[in-house]
């Protein structure tokens, strides 16, 4: 299959920053976009570290896709105030631009990442732990946007894991590029525990779109998770976030879930829109902007903290399980940390008008 994407691939490398002598290198750029170099000590975060319940790496700060809704936003201001305090007081040159904006168009690139997770693997304390857990590849970043075909930083990672036994493994993309890797994929797990989390919240392109802008599209994603199966790869179905009365409606749920059926998808996990303050200041100007009629409720629906009300939730999560099970398809996963389940007893509605707070 060939590798589908949206975006032009082809980069201008420069030996030297255009800016000052503490900017950070630049090392390449594709159209709005500019790649720099990260001096990065480590890129394999434990769990005490993040909170997160399982270990993490990415390798790249930002991602490209620009998805709307991204809850990840904040990775790029937290880092661009650690680099400043740093004793080489390094910058990341911005031109100005929001942090919401460059989080997406000004790319961090940690290119010594295989090197330094083969060096955190060589001491057995790390090793040791890291088999007892999981270890997430894309938790704030996507590791195949486009970047990862020019600079191959995934890649290099996978080659580090697939030297190992016995360490648990999901990635987290929505790109199809990912099948790239399947060699790899296929070398961790004759020894470990490898699955793919392909994220999809619609399969209406135009509405996907709208949504994320540069990330590919459903169809590609949908033959990527086809490519992995035929593979014998776990592949869940990340829908994830999902948008209230954007993509929650029931037929669009039921078009989802028969496609993610179609591509023989190991299982799916659901939950709705978390908008913590940096997706906050980029999600609701978005949704001033392309759906203004749901303005107001999403305010109020959001206005005491990030999640929207335990009722939304509740039925949401037994709208999917209903649809999951009418399709055959396996709702929730044990290795999901964030998939919450429920049965489909009680009726079966979940409309964004309906009282949220």
């Amino acid at each position: 299959m060939a590798h589908a994407h949206n975006t032009q691939t082809s980069f201008l490398l420069e030996d030297e920053p255009r800016s000052g002598r503490q900017s950070l290198l630049q090392v390449g750029e594709q159209k709005d976009i500019r790649y720099f170099a990260a001096n990065s000590r480590s890129v394999l975060n434990g769990p005490k570290a993040t909170g997160m319940g399982f270990w993490s790496i990415n390798p790249y700060v930002g991602c490209a896709f620009g998805c709307a809704y991204c809850y990840a936003r904040y990775a790029h201001r937290y880092t661009a105030e650690r680099l400043a305090h740093a004793p080489r007081g390094e910058t990341i040159p911005t031109d100005d631009l929001p942090p919401w904006l460059a989080f997406e168009r000004r790319i961090l690139v940690k290119r010594e990442a295989g090197t330094l997770v083969r060096r955190a693997l060589a001491k057995p304390a790390v090793l040791n732990a890291l088999r007892e857990d999981r270890v997430v590849i894309g938790t704030a970043t996507d590791p195949y946007q486009p970047a990862e075909r020019r600079f191959r930083i995934t890649r290099s990672v996978l080659e580090v894991l697939a030297d190992q036994k016995g360490i648990a493994v999901t990635i987290i993309t929505k790109s199809p590029l990912v099948t790239r890797d399947i060699d790899l994929l296929k070398r961790i797990k004759e020894h470990s525990d490898v699955c793919v989390n392909v994220s999809l919240i619609t399969v209406d392109r135009e509405l996907a779109r709208r949504l994320e802008p540069r990330a590919p599209t459903p169809e590609a994603r949908l033959r990527g998770i086809a490519r992995l199966r035929e593979h014998g790869i776990e592949v869940g179905v990340n829908i994830m976030p999902v948008l209230p009365g954007i993509t929650d409606k029931t037929e669009m749920v039921e078009a989802l879930i028969q496609a993610v059926k179609a591509a023989d998808a190991s299982y799916v996990g659901a939950c709705a829109l978390r908008l913590q303050a940096t997706a906050r200041d980029r999600y609701l100007p978005f949704i001033d902007a392309e759906f203004p009629e749901l303005a107001d409720r999403y305010r109020r629906a959001y206005a005491k903290g990030y999640q929207v009300s335990a009722s939304y939730r509740d039925g949401l999560r037994r709208r999917f399980k209903a649809v999951c099970d009418a399709h055959g398809v396996s709702y929730g996963h044990a290795k999901d940390d964030d998939v919450e389940t429920s049965d489909a007893r009680g009726p079966v509605s979940v409309q964004f008008d309906l009282p949220l707070g």
